[in-house]
């Protein structure tokens, strides 16, 4: 990328999300502003992969804000269940389900299944699209493996992290300090290589 500041739209409102990513490209003389400093509604995610929906929240978001943007989705894939709740990880257990609700369904669907059998990872994958047209955005992916247990542990991080062991850290994620979760997770790891992507724009 060049070296004048470049800005660019987060196709999200989520602070957490816009601090972590513009603390890794800040170096690049990006400056990230989050959707609602445009007045951009969230996206309907009709897309039936983590792709397809992020493509659809940078593409909208490059729409309205005739700026580059950079988008997420995400999720849990657990093997005993076939890769669910995948996309609908953030309402597996309803519409406008908690994330109590949704650990509580995944605790439910497992129930009676070994810990040998609970394999499962988050998955990331980061769009970044130049404008609302680009042919070739840019897509970068990151996973992250573990075992669903069975029952809560920990307080920090959100959604499924009480329930995700990680074995290298012999821990649930919601037991990890921010900073090596930062390090080591799927959302880390895929901004890692948009990071590595860009410097070579």
């Amino acid at each position: 990328m060049s070296t004048e500041i470049q800005q660019v739209v987060l196709a999200s409102n989520n602070r957490g999300k816009l601090n972590e990513l513009q603390h890794r490209l800040g170096g690049l003389g990006v400056k990230l502003l989050p959707q609602s400093q445009f007045a951009i509604e969230s996206v309907d995610e009709t897309g039936l992969s983590f792709v397809e929906n992020a493509i659809l929240k940078a593409r909208h978001a490059c729409l309205v804000s005739g700026l580059p943007a950079i988008a997420d989705d995400s999720g849990l894939e657990v093997d005993a269940l076939n890769g669910a709740p995948g996309i609908y990880s953030a309402r597996f257990a309803g519409t406008d389900a908690t994330d109590a609700d949704n650990n509580q369904k995944l605790l439910a669907e497992l129930r009676g299944i070994p810990t040998e059998k609970r394999s499962a990872r988050f998955r990331c994958l980061l769009v970044y699209m130049r404008h609302a047209n680009d042919p070739t955005p840019l897509v970068c992916q990151g996973s992250w493996e573990g075992f669903i247990l069975e029952e809560p542990r920990g307080d920090n991080g959100f959604g499924y992290d009480p329930l995700f062991f990680v074995p290298t850290e012999h821990c649930a994620s919601a037991e990890l300090p921010p900073e090596i979760k930062n390090r080591l997770s799927h959302r880390g790891l895929a901004m890692q290589e948009l990071t590595q992507r860009l410097k070579l724009q």
